[in-house]
């Protein structure tokens, strides 16, 4: 999207109320307020770049969970809160023992496999642009396997997670 095309969006939204959010406080505009953005933890690339091997390094990633730990310390400090946080960019350089990638943005569910990962596309919260229910995906990481529902957000209030998914996480 363009510059121009963006001011046009922000020009139509004003003085418009979004109802998006259950507390009324939320849905009109109340006054300025900010918000974190953080980018590219790239969990792996610190040491890839040290070692001059970024095509195969990346196999350690202390030092970006250490900072990340710390811009979310960081973060839970400050006073006024932010609103929100929003983290952009690449979250991982290297894929040490990973054998599923979870996104979303597609605003529907899909997925493949490629080199024994697995892609995993969760639909949308909000808008639908396929014939999947407005949900949540639940993953369940044990030490053999990653398995993933996807729920309807009616489901989920309705019903919980089933329990299959959570005789998964009982410790053996």
């Amino acid at each position: 999207m363009s510059a121009a095309e963006a001011g046009g969006v922000f020009h139509r939204a004003r003085g418009r109320t979004l109802d998006a959010f259950p507390a009324a406080k939320e849905r009109e505009w109340k006054g300025p307020f900010y918000f974190i953005q953080g980018a590219d933890p790239q969990f792996g690339l610190m040491k890839a770049w040290a070692t001059g091997d970024c095509d195969n390094g990346g196999d350690e990633w202390g030092q970006e969970i250490r900072l990340t730990e710390q811009a979310v310390q960081a973060v839970n400090r400050l006073s006024p809160k932010p609103r929100f946080f929003v983290l952009c960019g690449d979250l991982v350089h290297a894929m040490p023992g990973v054998t599923a990638v979870f996104s979303g943005h597609y605003h529907r569910n899909a997925g493949g496999t490629y080199r024994n990962l697995d892609m995993v596309v969760s639909s949308a919260i909000g808008c639908q642009l396929g014939s999947d229910s407005h949900g949540l995906r639940v993953v369940v990481v044990t030490a053999e396997k990653v398995v993933h529902r996807y729920y309807s957000l009616e489901e989920l209030s309705k019903t919980g997670i089933e329990d299959d998914l959570m005789d998964l996480m009982k410790e053996k």
